[in-house]
């Protein structure tokens, strides 16, 4: 599972799809806008990108930490139940 996770330096909702990720246990490619790629660049590969966190997982637009979290539950990769 190749998944990309463009993110925004003090962004929350970044840092809580970071930690979705981990608690899946699978492997990302954060890529910090500004740092890693340059708005402009970002915004001209990614025009529909409505906020950040943005997830592409297998080349697949997934969007921010919501719609990745519900990808997450229905590819059984996360629990709905609380630890």
């Amino acid at each position: 599972m190749d998944i990309k996770i463009y993110t925004s330096t003090g962004c929350f909702y970044c840092t809580q799809v970071k930690e979705l990720c981990k608690r899946a246990e699978v492997e990302y490619n954060e890529i910090v806008i500004g740092e890693d790629i340059a708005r402009k660049d970002f915004n001209e590969e990614h025009p529909n990108c409505e906020g950040f966190p943005w997830v592409i997982v297998d080349g697949k637009t997934i969007g921010g930490l919501i719609p990745t979290a519900k990808y997450f539950l229905k590819e059984g990769l996360v629990s709905a139940r609380k630890e």
